[in-house]
């Protein structure tokens, strides 16, 4: 492997923090400690929290502040090597063998003996099996990249357990083995984010390879700070009234509870509307931007103008 190059913005975890702030992404000392290790001790990070708390974002974010390639693999019941690791051309394959047949007559025309004729074709180059019939997939593309790269394994755990032992090569040596090709290295180790919504309890052996990140729903602060980012034309009273009236809701006794993507759908909703304020009636006329769930509107539907009135209150003492 190179030698680990280090960007300006994995320098230090302040670093870290000011480069996924200039895309967009508020970090915490937590992740962006996780981010600095990460990088430093070749550990790939695996990221648990409830879906919507910016998991994926992250390593998105973290690709385009390091301006590094972003290989993506989105995990599924019955994902394999085929589409994760690698896949023969087979289109090619299947030309190369033709023209084999077209050439193998001029090959031993001049053999005089059954020997000789297999000595010919024992020293014929054969590229049948060969890396110029190979197609990459995402894992394999990440590690050859040349200047690093990020490599994001999205929700790891809607994978099988099959699938979990194909990683543990990669995740430890940063390499893959390939039967007919050997074992193919990084380049430069890229920087590993998996990530989890908890579906199903990931193996001990993959998480020993692993650095551990747990992203929870936001305090205030850090939300009014994500939601400033992501819509910029947001007034500072709706913005402080909005998340104000999704931490209220956090509290209610509802199935899913609105993550931060939602709370950043919402507050584009409400300037698309052009509300200044918060207002019961338009609250409920948009309550599914937010919540997803009927069970959950209904239920905080009931009593919507008690949650606005507590979530102005709210505001009005950190204003």
């Amino acid at each position: 492997m190179k030698p680990l190059p280090t960007p300006t913005a994995l320098a230090s975890i302040e670093a870290i923090t000011d480069a996924l702030a200039s895309c967009g992404y508020i970090s915490t000392p937590a992740i962006s400690t996780a981010i600095y290790l990460a990088y430093h001790l070749r550990k790939p990070v695996l990221v648990e929290g409830p879906a919507g708390v910016g998991k994926t974002d992250l390593a998105q974010s973290l690709a385009r502040a390091l301006s590094f390639p972003l290989a993506r693999l989105q995990c599924y019941e019955g994902l394999d090597e085929t589409k994760a690791l690698y896949e023969w051309k087979y289109g090619k394959q299947l030309l190369y063998t033709q023209i084999l047949k077209e050439k193998i007559h001029d090959l031993i025309e001049k053999a005089d003996s059954l020997e000789e004729s297999l000595d010919k074709l024992g020293g014929f180059r054969d590229i049948f099996f060969s890396r110029e019939f190979l197609e990459p997939r995402p894992l394999l593309r990440a590690m050859e990249q040349s200047g690093g790269s990020v490599l994001l394994i999205d929700e790891i755990d809607k994978s099988d357990e099959e699938f979990e032992a194909l990683l543990l090569e990669i995740l430890s040596d940063y390499q893959i083995t390939i039967p007919e090709i050997g074992t193919i290295s990084a380049q430069v180790p890229p920087l590993v984010i998996l990530t989890s919504n908890n579906v199903r309890e990931l193996g001990d052996a993959l998480k020993r390879r692993c650095l551990h990140l747990h992203i929870g729903f936001p305090e205030p602060e850090r939300e009014r700070r994500i939601v400033r980012a992501r819509v910029p034309g947001i007034s500072d009273e709706l913005l402080v009234q909005l998340v104000a009236f999704v931490q209220r809701t956090r509290n209610e006794k509802i199935r899913k509870l609105p993550s931060i993507s939602e709370t950043v759908d919402w507050a584009r909703t409400l300037v698309l509307l052009h509300a200044d304020t918060l207002d019961p009636k338009m609250v409920q006329e948009t309550l599914g931007v937010l919540l997803k769930r009927q069970g959950d509107i209904s239920e905080v539907a009931g009593h919507v103008e008690q949650l606005v009135v507590e979530a102005l209150a709210d505001a009005a003492e950190v204003v």
